[in-house]
């Protein structure tokens, strides 16, 4: 049994169009189409796609704050629409770092006041605390005392991840947990999700840091406009597009353009200072353009600073499947 399956998930929103000052008109808005996929216990899978994609609808759907218009989720076997209060035993959700707390409740307080509603015997309750706040480093940031309102975007972040684990789910569903956050925080969340997964939990994660998605997440499902266009390892899905390499060289000199001009090459020149300029340019052969481009560079007076080759990154990846390759 999986975590969680989805099969041929729909969701259509409807909404109105402005056609000048006063005047709309009603529009569809396809968010999901047909998405079908699964999480395994002990996994990251990473769910990624530009802004309007379908990722926050699919998590929302999955911990059943939205209906879908079609297909079906199940969450340990439990259906998401007809088996609601049973799949949210199951699931601890983090959709904002800042939403959903009391600003004049201390961390502490605003987690016993979840751990209440959630119905948590209250001696589990104080246990689970104390080792949350321990986890994650709140006690030592100050956050049993101190205000919600006067915490940090980290602190905040810290706390909505306690939130999301008070009941010691099996399945967390994580949106964009480290947005905004400075990298000793992100560092954190990023470390304590890897460990989370090795304990055998399920794990969602969505993010636009395309650096994060390839250390944490074992899996990567990549979401284009309401439809699943890619799945795969991080190394699989780099397989998968033209195997062009990034050559960046850095020079001192005039503008190099016009020596790169008269080549079929693809590149770009960013201006490091005065005359210090870098040429990134894709290349299935790097060595062979370094042979024939470097001695060019040379005779032509350029002082040859560095000169580096980059593997295809996940970012290529995102790039190059947003274009429709």
């Amino acid at each position: 049994m999986y975590a969680i399956e989805a099969r041929n998930l729909r969701k259509t929103y409807r909404t109105r169009r402005r056609r000048g000052i006063l005047r709309s008109e009603p529009e569809l808005i396809e968010a999901l189409k047909d998405v079908s996929f699964s999480v395994r216990y002990g996994e990251v899978v990473g769910l990624l796609g530009p802004n309007g994609a379908g990722k926050t609808t699919t998590i929302k759907i999955i911990s059943t704050l939205l209906l879908p218009d079609g297909g079906e989720v199940y969450v340990e076997g439990f259906d998401v629409v007809r088996e609601a209060s049973e799949v949210r035993r199951r699931i601890g959700i983090l959709l904002s770092v800042e939403k959903g707390f009391y600003g004049k409740l201390t961390g502490w307080e605003n987690l016993e006041y979840f751990g209440i509603l959630y119905g948590l015997d209250r001696r589990f309750l104080e246990a689970r605390l104390g080792y949350l706040f321990k986890l994650l480093e709140l006690d030592k940031l100050g956050g049993i005392d101190r205000l919600f309102e006067e915490f940090s975007l980290g602190m905040k972040a810290r706390l909505g991840l306690a939130r999301a684990l008070l009941k010691d789910p099996p399945i967390l569903l994580l949106d964009e947990p480290t947005l905004g956050l400075d990298p000793p925080s992100a560092v954190k969340i990023r470390s304590l999700v890897r460990d989370l997964a090795r304990e055998g939990k399920a794990i969602l994660y969505t993010t636009h840091n395309m650096f994060e998605a390839e250390i944490v997440c074992d899996r990567i499902l990549f979401i284009d406009r309401g439809s699943i266009v890619a799945e795969g390892s991080p190394s699989d899905l780099k397989d998968r597009i033209p195997k062009l390499r990034s050559l960046k060289i850095t020079v001192k000199g005039n503008d190099p353009s016009q020596i790169l001009a008269g080549h079929s090459l693809g590149y770009s020149i960013n201006r490091i200072d005065v005359d210090i300029f870098e040429l990134d340019v894709k290349v299935r052969d790097p060595i062979e353009v370094l042979n024939s481009i470097l001695p060019l560079l040379t005779v032509k007076g350029y002082h040859i600073i560095s000169f580096r080759i980059e593997e295809p990154t996940l970012e290529d990846v995102f790039l190059y499947l947003s274009k429709g390759g």
